[in-house]
């Protein structure tokens, strides 16, 4: 099968048919006023698309084996505020225009602002670090509006028919974005070392080793501090965190992550992570598969 906008794209019939579903609902929810649209999917996402996809499953499924305590309704309840966090930050990404805009007045503020400003003085590559936590593109909104061109490493989705078009909400502004693999590593690397700024998110279940998160094993990726040493790059966490009124953001920059081993700052990254799930445990992605036992693939369809 192939899209309008690809025919190259392919995929399994489900995944055409979900794709399609999901573009007739972005594209009348992006006909409507920016707060309403916004409110109106994480409902979407909350009470009819994480219960039929199984997100909402899944994100309570997380929660038990993390909070094994916490009675059934409380997680129900976080799993469902999580979905609508996730449907928020899907349809504000698709409206980065009227996102940025939303942002405007919002300032970053932490003690990473002053270590980028040295960084950027130093002239040392810099490389922010992130979660699917809260909106994860708020930080770059925030400093690309305040003159930085900040770059992205992203794993594509695996409905192929999604991404094609969802990829193109992250390119059409900021700093170029990269696809993950060998060739997507080394335009990402290259966009460092010529003086751009870049963000990754590691927060997802890839290739690297077990490393504890929010006190259970999981797979990590070391890649993102592989690519500091290889090039000597600060390494800044930074979050977009929800408000109350679940349309503005706090921008929290934070300290840099201290040079070590790979996996120490992995490790460090996870705990500053944690740090903000403890604070907001709704604001987490819990609808990812993010442990994955070591090995285990997908079967195919077909």
């Amino acid at each position: 099968m192939s899209t309008d906008d690809d025919d190259s794209v392919t995929g399994t019939a489900g995944d055409w048919m979900a794709d399609r579903a999901l573009r007739g609902l972005i594209g009348g929810l992006l006909r409507l006023p920016y707060e309403t649209r916004v409110r109106m999917m994480g409902s979407a996402m909350r009470r009819t698309i994480g219960p039929l996809t199984g997100y909402r499953k899944r994100a309570e499924a997380n929660l038990a084996m993390i909070y094994p305590d916490m009675p059934a309704h409380e997680r129900r309840s976080l799993a469902s505020a999580c979905c609508d966090n996730f449907g928020r930050t899907v349809i504000e990404n698709y409206s980065w225009q009227a996102f940025g805009a939303q942002l405007a007045d919002t300032k970053a503020e932490g003690p990473g602002v002053a270590a980028l400003a040295e960084a950027l003085s130093d002239k040392r590559p810099i490389l922010f670090v992130t979660g699917h936590f809260g909106n994860h593109e708020a930080p770059r909104h925030v400093l690309t509006a305040m003159g930085h061109e900040i770059g992205g490493l992203y794993r594509p989705m695996q409905n192929a028919y999604f991404n094609a078009h969802y990829a193109k909400t992250m390119t059409s502004w900021g700093g170029p974005v990269f696809a993950q693999g060998a060739r997507g590593t080394i335009g990402f690397v290259r966009h460092l070392r010529g003086g751009g700024l870049g963000t990754l998110l590691y927060d997802v279940s890839a290739k690297g080793q077990m490393i504890p998160f929010l006190g259970k094993p999981a797979r990590t990726s070391l890649a993102a501090a592989e690519i500091a040493q290889r090039i000597d790059a600060v390494v800044i966490p930074y979050f977009g965190i929800r408000q109350p009124d679940g349309l503005s953001f706090k921008v929290e920059v934070e300290a840099p992550i201290t040079p070590a081993a790979p996996r120490e700052m992995l490790v460090e990254m996870n705990s500053r992570l944690e740090a903000q799930i403890a604070r907001n445990p709704a604001q987490w992605f819990w609808v990812h598969r993010r442990w994955k036992a070591p090995g285990k693939k997908k079967k195919k369809a077909g």
